[in-house]
């Protein structure tokens, strides 16, 4: 299974925002949401290999964790406002610790980057890591950040991440997911 993990520092943490404003009432969640259709979507298919979580560090806090899981995944559709549907009933759904499933393969938990980090082996993407097209046998867990670099704590928590660079410029979130499975479907043929 290949894991991806989509960090949004403004992405709000409950439900109180409107599909209708994801850039600015929700924190940027359609940059999230973005993430999710990109790491999903084949023409006509989805991706049931596939995982995708979203830490959501924004207001009103504390930090929350969504999971995406393709083999369960129903009801997404490939278009924002649809993805938006489904994380804001994740957010309204009162969650603890331990995922909670609001709909087949949407789960949401309360925690951030550390606890997913000591679950999962990522390797973060980062246009100066090494080259994709270069590198040997690839890691099955990939951390991406938003419209915003990591902070200084994030860095801190991934200074021993292995880095890999889908490219030589620095690409949307959504596209860079693109690129790595494009490479990863290569390698697979």
């Amino acid at each position: 299974m290949t894991v991806f993990a989509v960090v949004g520092h403004r992405a709000r943490t409950d439900a109180s925002w409107t599909l209708n404003d994801m850039p600015g009432g929700a924190g940027r969640m359609d940059v999230l949401c973005r993430a999710v259709n990109a790491a999903f979507f084949l023409s006509h298919d989805l991706r049931r290999d596939v995982a995708c979580y979203l830490v959501l560090r924004g207001e009103p806090g504390p930090g929350k964790t969504l999971r995406f899981t393709g083999d369960r995944l129903r009801y997404l559709n490939p278009d924002e406002r649809s993805t938006g549907s489904l994380i804001k009933k994740a957010l309204a759904l009162p969650c603890g610790p331990e995922f909670r499933e609001s709909t087949p393969g949407v789960s949401v938990r309360e925690g951030g980057l550390a606890r997913l980090l000591a679950e999962h082996e990522f390797a973060l993407l980062d246009e100066n890591g090494a080259d994709v097209r270069g590198a040997g046998q690839l890691p099955c867990a990939f951390l991406v950040s938003d419209h915003l670099n990591l902070d200084d704590d994030e860095r801190v928590l991934t200074a021993d991440l292995p880095c890999i660079s889908v490219g030589p410029r620095s690409l949307h979130a959504d596209h860079a997911i693109t690129v790595l499975l494009n490479e990863l479907d290569r390698r697979q043929q």
